[in-house]
Protein backbone atom coordinates (compact mmCIF):
# COMPACT_ATOMS: atom_id res chain seq x y z
CA UNK A 1 0.00 0.00 0.00
CA UNK A 2 1.42 3.29 -0.96
CA UNK A 3 1.83 6.26 1.31
CA UNK A 4 -1.04 7.69 -1.03
CA UNK A 5 -3.42 5.64 -0.28
CA UNK A 6 -2.88 5.37 3.43
CA UNK A 7 -3.31 9.52 3.82
CA UNK A 8 -6.43 8.55 1.94
CA UNK A 9 -7.32 5.23 4.12
CA UNK A 10 -6.71 7.71 7.17
CA UNK A 11 -8.84 10.61 5.81
CA UNK A 12 -11.71 8.90 5.42
CA UNK A 13 -11.38 7.14 9.18
CA UNK A 14 -11.06 10.54 9.86
CA UNK A 15 -14.26 11.77 7.94
CA UNK A 16 -16.23 9.09 9.23
CA UNK A 17 -15.63 10.01 12.68
CA UNK A 18 -16.68 13.77 12.06
CA UNK A 19 -20.08 12.27 10.97
CA UNK A 20 -20.56 10.00 13.71
CA UNK A 21 -19.74 13.00 15.84
CA UNK A 22 -21.88 15.07 14.30
CA UNK A 23 -24.99 12.40 14.41
CA UNK A 24 -24.00 11.94 17.94
CA UNK A 25 -24.09 15.72 18.95
CA UNK A 26 -27.07 15.83 17.08
CA UNK A 27 -28.60 13.53 19.13
CA UNK A 28 -27.58 14.56 22.27
CA UNK A 29 -28.70 17.92 21.82
CA UNK A 30 -31.94 18.58 20.73
CA UNK A 31 -32.80 21.73 17.85
CA UNK A 32 -34.80 24.74 19.50
CA UNK A 33 -37.44 23.34 17.18
CA UNK A 34 -37.67 19.66 19.07
CA UNK A 35 -37.72 21.73 22.52
CA UNK A 36 -40.34 24.10 22.01
CA UNK A 37 -42.33 21.17 20.60
CA UNK A 38 -41.89 19.31 23.56
CA UNK A 39 -42.64 22.05 26.00
CA UNK A 40 -45.64 22.68 24.15
CA UNK A 41 -46.48 18.84 24.41
CA UNK A 42 -46.04 19.47 28.52
CA UNK A 43 -48.17 22.69 28.83
CA UNK A 44 -50.88 20.73 27.01
CA UNK A 45 -50.67 17.78 28.91
CA UNK A 46 -50.63 20.35 31.61
CA UNK A 47 -53.78 22.08 30.20
CA UNK A 48 -55.64 18.98 29.99
CA UNK A 49 -54.86 17.66 33.50
CA UNK A 50 -56.32 21.06 35.21
CA UNK A 51 -59.09 21.21 33.26
CA UNK A 52 -60.02 17.78 34.04
CA UNK A 53 -59.68 19.06 37.89
CA UNK A 54 -61.99 22.09 37.35
CA UNK A 55 -64.79 20.09 36.14
CA UNK A 56 -63.92 17.50 38.61
CA UNK A 57 -64.42 19.65 41.21
CA UNK A 58 -67.28 21.51 39.65
CA UNK A 59 -69.33 18.18 39.31
CA UNK A 60 -67.98 17.26 42.93
CA UNK A 61 -69.20 20.74 43.99
CA UNK A 62 -72.74 19.98 42.11
CA UNK A 63 -73.05 16.88 44.11
CA UNK A 64 -72.45 17.76 47.68
CA UNK A 65 -75.02 20.95 46.64
CA UNK A 66 -77.81 18.29 45.52
CA UNK A 67 -77.08 16.01 48.82
CA UNK A 68 -77.35 19.16 51.15
CA UNK A 69 -81.07 20.39 49.18
CA UNK A 70 -82.00 16.69 49.39
CA UNK A 71 -81.22 16.56 53.16
CA UNK A 72 -83.20 19.68 53.61
CA UNK A 73 -85.93 18.98 51.70
CA UNK A 74 -86.57 15.32 53.52
CA UNK A 75 -86.72 16.82 56.32
CA UNK A 76 -89.39 19.61 55.98
CA UNK A 77 -91.96 17.42 54.09
CA UNK A 78 -93.38 16.42 56.96
CA UNK A 79 -94.15 19.75 57.52
CA UNK A 80 -95.96 20.04 53.87
CA UNK A 81 -97.56 16.39 54.79
CA UNK A 82 -99.17 17.99 58.31
CA UNK A 83 -100.10 21.30 56.24
CA UNK A 84 -101.62 19.50 53.90
CA UNK A 85 -104.18 17.43 56.20
CA UNK A 86 -104.95 20.63 57.57
CA UNK A 87 -106.60 21.44 54.73
CA UNK A 88 -108.55 17.87 54.37
CA UNK A 89 -110.82 19.03 57.40
CA UNK A 90 -114.01 20.02 57.24
CA UNK A 91 -114.51 23.68 58.51
CA UNK A 92 -117.84 26.05 58.95
CA UNK A 93 -116.94 28.39 60.68
CA UNK A 94 -115.82 31.91 59.47
CA UNK A 95 -112.98 31.64 61.60
CA UNK A 96 -112.15 28.67 60.60
CA UNK A 97 -112.39 29.74 57.01
CA UNK A 98 -109.70 31.94 57.07
CA UNK A 99 -107.64 30.24 58.89
CA UNK A 100 -108.36 27.37 56.03
CA UNK A 101 -107.51 30.39 53.84
CA UNK A 102 -104.43 30.98 55.66
CA UNK A 103 -102.79 27.19 55.89
CA UNK A 104 -103.80 27.22 51.94
CA UNK A 105 -101.27 30.20 51.31
CA UNK A 106 -98.68 28.75 52.88
CA UNK A 107 -98.95 25.28 51.66
CA UNK A 108 -98.71 27.37 48.27
CA UNK A 109 -95.64 29.44 49.48
CA UNK A 110 -93.88 25.70 50.99
CA UNK A 111 -94.20 23.80 47.34
CA UNK A 112 -93.35 26.54 45.54
CA UNK A 113 -89.63 27.15 47.62
CA UNK A 114 -89.59 23.66 46.71
CA UNK A 115 -89.84 23.54 43.20
CA UNK A 116 -87.33 26.77 43.41
CA UNK A 117 -84.51 24.22 44.79
CA UNK A 118 -85.30 21.54 42.26
CA UNK A 119 -87.45 19.52 44.24
CA UNK A 120 -90.89 18.58 42.33
CA UNK A 121 -93.42 16.14 43.73
CA UNK A 122 -93.61 12.76 41.95
CA UNK A 123 -97.11 11.87 39.74
CA UNK A 124 -98.00 8.79 40.92
CA UNK A 125 -102.03 8.52 40.58
CA UNK A 126 -102.66 6.58 37.45
CA UNK A 127 -99.19 5.77 36.41
CA UNK A 128 -97.05 1.86 36.29
CA UNK A 129 -95.90 1.03 39.09
CA UNK A 130 -92.18 1.67 39.05
CA UNK A 131 -90.07 1.05 42.55
CA UNK A 132 -87.52 3.18 42.13
CA UNK A 133 -90.03 5.68 42.45
CA UNK A 134 -92.82 4.03 44.47
CA UNK A 135 -93.10 2.27 47.56
CA UNK A 136 -96.55 -0.36 47.02
CA UNK A 137 -98.11 -0.54 50.80
CA UNK A 138 -101.51 -1.73 49.70
CA UNK A 139 -102.48 -3.89 47.25
CA UNK A 140 -105.89 -4.50 45.76
CA UNK A 141 -107.66 -6.78 42.71
CA UNK A 142 -109.89 -5.04 40.48
CA UNK A 143 -110.51 -6.84 36.88
CA UNK A 144 -111.10 -2.91 35.16
CA UNK A 145 -107.65 -1.87 36.05
CA UNK A 146 -104.67 -2.99 34.29
CA UNK A 147 -101.92 -4.60 36.16
CA UNK A 148 -99.45 -2.68 38.38
CA UNK A 149 -100.96 0.74 38.09
CA UNK A 150 -100.92 2.93 41.02
CA UNK A 151 -104.29 3.56 42.29
CA UNK A 152 -104.36 5.75 45.28
CA UNK A 153 -101.30 7.90 46.17
CA UNK A 154 -100.85 7.77 49.92
CA UNK A 155 -98.23 10.09 50.60
CA UNK A 156 -96.76 12.37 48.18
CA UNK A 157 -93.10 11.39 46.63
CA UNK A 158 -90.67 13.94 45.81
CA UNK A 159 -87.53 14.07 43.10
CA UNK A 160 -84.88 16.44 42.67
CA UNK A 161 -83.88 17.53 39.52
CA UNK A 162 -80.94 15.37 38.55
CA UNK A 163 -83.19 12.55 39.14
CA UNK A 164 -82.87 11.45 42.94
CA UNK A 165 -85.85 10.41 44.80
CA UNK A 166 -85.92 12.61 48.33
CA UNK A 167 -89.02 10.66 48.84
CA UNK A 168 -90.54 7.75 47.58
CA UNK A 169 -94.37 7.76 47.19
CA UNK A 170 -96.44 5.49 48.72
CA UNK A 171 -98.84 4.06 46.98
CA UNK A 172 -101.74 1.26 46.64
CA UNK A 173 -101.05 -1.03 43.67
CA UNK A 174 -104.03 -3.10 41.83
CA UNK A 175 -102.95 -6.81 40.55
Amino acid sequence: MSEKEKEELEQEEVTTEAAEETVEEEKTEPTAEEKLKEQMEKYMRLFAEYDNFRKRSQREKDMRYGDAVIDAAAAILPIGDNLERALQTEVESEDAKKLKEGVEMVLKQFTETLEKLGVKEIKAEGEQFDPNLHNAVMHIEDETIDDNTVVEDLMKGYIYKDGRVVRHSMVKVAN
